[in-house]
């Protein structure tokens, strides 16, 4: 099993849940996201080797939510440390800028900086 990572990965300690695309329906919650992939923590196993049409609603600041739409293939799926839960990989293909606007602003308000701290 492939245990190396290349892409640093953001861990988010709140969740934005995922949805179908096609069915407008919620599959899970973002667990970690890095510029090629995304981790799903979902209450069921996905399926291997299958292209997902996912979907991230981002919450605005006036109550809007903004939509960001990706094709992804799940590479592994395996069961949670929490009972019931399960984690699988994706691989994103197809991702819009919107996407990357999304990993940015995630790392920023999630991340601690020190210089900014100090002032």
């Amino acid at each position: 099993m492939f245990t190396d990572r290349r892409i640093e990965r953001h861990q988010l300690p709140c969740f934005l849940q995922v949805f179908n695309r096609l069915t407008d329906k919620p599959i899970g919650y973002l667990g970690n996201v890095s510029e090629d992939g995304l981790m799903l923590i979902s209450q069921l196993p996905m399926m291997i080797d299958v292209d997902f049409e996912l979907r991230l609603k981002i919450p605005g600041p006036e109550g809007d939510v903004h939509a960001v739409d990706l094709t992804a293939t799940c590479l592994w799926s395996h069961e949670d440390i929490n009972p019931q839960h399960y984690d699988s990989g994706f691989r994103v293909f197809q991702a819009p800028a919107e996407y990357g606007r999304l990993i940015n602003a995630l790392v920023n308000y999630f991340s601690f900086d020190p210089l900014q701290a100090s002032a």
